[in-house]
């Protein structure tokens, strides 16, 4: 069979709702569990270290299925799988439902987001790094519409979010559905039996770039989980925070078309690195942050970072990819992700609640 892929503005469209539905619930879960059930912040990074890790096996396993089993029966099946658990957290979020169904989430959105990239590597009709930007762009546009809207769901109540993100989910599953049935490469069965390996210099290649995007997402993690109390201890309303990750993806959504095409002038690893580099700076700028315009400077060098950076990471695992490698190898760099966000919540949530005793102790 030969070879075909997903209309683009179907793949975008998914993107799109896989993640306004994770922006419903991530701004919200450690201030959730801190403030509404009482729970410590070491508690909230435990939580979402298992949901991390969660999500690293979905990555696995989605990589896996994509490249051994069937990818669409693989998209349906997880994003089933998530749409059952924002069922359940409607009608049961004290603890531990909370914890646990936000865990089944994490585990149905490794799959998923595994799956969706390996989809974008198969479009054979659009060059790659047009792809991975503009989906770059639609799961921003996503987190825009999330975050834009959580802040007010969670004044008027904790089920109005988690039936919101669930009708994102539901809404992505008929998508999938109707549009994702298209014949993927065919592979052939010794291909199946014995994936081709990787060269001795790809797979350091694939290492280093895997360290490095979990490095960004560890670091990453402590803006969607620590600044958020840090921010509403200072007495700046939560809405607030959730309008700081609405800024966050206007301005890629608006500026990324600019920045790809600044980018496509330079060699992609130098892009890639200027794009860490001020990833790492916006750091330097949260550390003096007191005010909320200073959250906002900080933001503003993240995001610039963040579009030179993380849309290529994929691109360049990409390239190193043969057709029978592409759910494995971005399952791979997606476990990088989740192995970034379980530790960075976690490591943030100690050295608070170590700081806050060593305060009281003084």
């Amino acid at each position: 069979m030969s070879g075909q892929s997903i209309k683009l503005r179907w793949l975008l469209l998914a993107n799109l709702l896989i993640n306004a539905g994770a922006a419903f619930m991530w701004p919200l879960t450690t201030i959730y569990l801190h403030d509404d059930l009482g729970e410590s912040l070491t508690t909230a990074g435990l939580v979402l270290l298992v949901m991390s890790l969660l999500m690293i096996v979905g990555n696995f396993v989605g990589g896996q299925l994509f490249d051994r089993w069937r990818p669409y029966e693989t998209a349906l099946i997880s994003t089933g799988i998530s749409l059952a658990a924002l069922i359940g957290l409607i009608f049961w979020h004290g603890w531990p439902f909370f914890a646990l169904f936000l865990i089944i989430v994490g585990f149905g959105d490794g799959i998923n987001m595994t799956v969706l990239n390996a989809y974008a590597a198969q479009d054979t009709s659009h060059e790659r790094r047009y792809v991975f930007n503009l989906i770059y762009m639609a799961l921003n546009l996503g987190v825009v519409i999330g975050t834009l809207t959580v802040g007010y769901l969670y004044a008027s109540g904790i089920r109005y979010v988690f039936a919101v993100a669930g009708l994102c989910y539901l809404l992505l599953l008929l998508i999938i559905a109707l549009t994702f049935r298209v014949p993927i490469k065919a592979k052939s069965d010794q291909a199946v039996a014995q994936p081709l390996k990787l060269k001795s210099d790809q797979r350091w290649l694939l290492l280093v770039l895997c360290g490095l995007t979990f490095v960004i997402y560890a670091s990453y993690a402590l803006w969607e989980s620590v600044v958020s109390v840090h921010l509403t201890s200072l007495h700046i309303p939560f809405h607030y925070y959730s309008l700081l990750w609405t800024i966050n993806g206007l301005l890629i959504v608006f500026g990324q078309p600019v920045v790809t095409h600044f980018g496509a002038r330079f060699a992609l690893p130098k892009v890639v690195m200027l794009g860490v580099t001020m990833f790492a700076a916006s750091f330097f700028c949260l550390i003096y942050a007191q005010t909320y315009a200073g959250f906002v400077v900080a933001m503003l060098v993240l995001t610039i970072g963040e579009m030179l950076g993380n849309p290529l990471i994929p691109v360049w695992v990409d390239t190193l990819a043969s057709a029978d490698q592409k759910g494995r190898l971005q399952g791979d760099l997606n476990m990088a992700i989740s192995l970034g966000r379980a530790f960075g919540p976690l490591i943030g949530g100690l050295l608070v609640d170590f700081f806050l005793m060593a305060c009281c102790l003084a």
